[in-house]
């Protein structure tokens, strides 16, 4: 075999895996997946045995399929009794409130949905209107803010925070005592079965100290590029290798679902870190 025609081999085989690459890239993200987790709780109601949560983040305006057809399909399917959006559901970058306020008029159609704030809707002016569209579609914003979800004559107890970046530098503030002082207002240790909504999972210390019992976020976009028995390489607020990235972590009675997020935002694209919907099923013990 002539040299050229090794050339030409090696040219055509690097080819193949490039174009190869760039397609695996592209299907991973758009390809969304639906993860279940199952929590468990003494503290939890027997109403509220198999009540289901679908949980939705980090979208940054992103569209799955024309008009979010294939997220809003996900979500009827998994047939949930409430959707918790945590945050980033519009990007500072290149916000779109209409696209935001589309899927959640399309989303309360199918169980009531209860939303908090992330660090990218602290960024915009439009805020306010994606506010008041929100909660005209019948979104429940939670803005530090406590609520009951009642079935049959039962309660459990729902917070909502908003994003940290409200009150301090997004960057360099001192978040951890932002959400403790909020969490000492909005909570009582009396209180039963509580679920937090809160976007950044890199509080965790502070969500397990006030006792929360489940705690949804999502906000580090599962480490955007994910690496194989490592898990993710980069998180905002987290830096490199984050601690907390996307799946559960549990300590003492405290669990937290992160969700690996929808959309991007600075770095356009994801690896091996395919966008998700969480669903939790609650057993009551």
């Amino acid at each position: 075999m002539t040299a050229k025609k090794k050339k030409f081999i090696f040219l055509a085989v690097a080819a193949a895996v490039l174009v190869a690459l760039v397609i695996w890239i592209a299907w991973g993200n758009t390809a969304l997946e639906l993860n279940t987790y199952t929590i468990s709780s003494s503290k939890l109601p027997q109403s509220f045995d198999g009540y289901r949560i679908a949980h939705v983040s980090d979208l940054h305006n992103t569209e799955m399929g024309k008009d979010n057809e294939k997220l809003l399909a996900m979500l009827r399917d998994a047939d949930p009794d409430m959707i918790a959006i945590t945050g980033d559901l519009i990007d500072s970058r290149n916000t779109d409130i209409e696209v935001a306020l589309k899927f959640v008029r399309e989303a309360v159609k199918i169980a009531p949905c209860y939303y908090v704030t992330g660090n990218h809707e602290a960024r915009v002016n439009e805020y306010g209107e994606l506010k008041a569209g929100m909660e005209t579609a019948g979104v429940t914003v939670l803005e530090d803010v406590r609520t009951e979800i009642s079935m049959e004559g039962e309660t459990i107890t729902l917070i909502g925070i908003n994003d940290p970046s409200y009150q301090t530098d997004y960057l360099f503030g001192d978040s951890e005592t932002v959400m403790n002082t909020k969490l000492e207002e909005l909570h009582s240790e009396k209180d039963g079965f509580t679920i937090l909504l809160s976007h950044r999972p890199e509080l965790f210390d502070a969500y397990t100290d006030h006792g929360m019992d489940l705690v949804l976020s999502g906000h580090a976009h599962g480490g955007q590029f994910r690496l194989p028995f490592i898990g993710g390489l980069v998180a905002p607020n987290q830096g490199f290798f984050p601690e907390y990235d996307a799946g559960i972590y549990t300590e003492g009675n405290t669990n937290m679902l992160v969700s690996r997020g929808i959309g991007n935002s600075i770095l356009p694209f994801r690896i091996n870190n395919r966008p998700e919907v969480i669903l939790i099923e609650l057993q009551a013990e």
